[in-house]
């Protein structure tokens, strides 16, 4: 399973409608959980911007292994580009391509996010559609 920003943002937050089914769902799944690294660049600027301690909880969960987090390659660029520009009108941004193309090249079906109006819409190479959760 990979996991998009707003599941992990969740978990964390208590005040966030999410946060009960987020937590369950990342306690029920085996560490580490995968997320690409921009992710966390998102999560520290969700962090900053609604004055939590997300960007510390994450590196704390990276440090014990919990999460693991999975470098973009030079072959992944291409493939967000193209992703970013197929669905423009979405708008897909930056972050939410990533977890496409690492999704793509690890061959995950599976994505933990929130963010159902892009991931229902973009077709991965690899197969028919994501398994959203929760």
């Amino acid at each position: 399973m990979i996991a998009d920003t707003g599941v992990l943002y969740a978990s964390m937050d208590a005040d966030d409608p999410s946060h009960p089914a987020c937590v369950a769902l990342l306690s029920a799944v085996p560490d580490p959980i995968r997320i690409p690294a921009p992710v966390v660049v998102e999560l520290d600027w969700l962090g900053h911007s609604r004055s939590t301690r997300a960007l510390d909880v994450t590196l704390e969960a990276i440090e014990a292994g919990s999460l693991d987090v999975v470098a973009l390659t030079d072959e992944d660029y291409p493939r967000i580009r193209q992703l970013c520009l197929r669905y423009a009108d979405l708008p897909l941004g930056f972050v939410d391509a990533s977890v496409v193309a690492v999704c793509e090249r690890l061959g995950e079906t599976t994505v933990a996010t929130l963010d159902r109006r892009h991931f229902s819409v973009v077709r991965p190479r690899h197969t028919g559609s994501f398994t959203l959760v929760p």
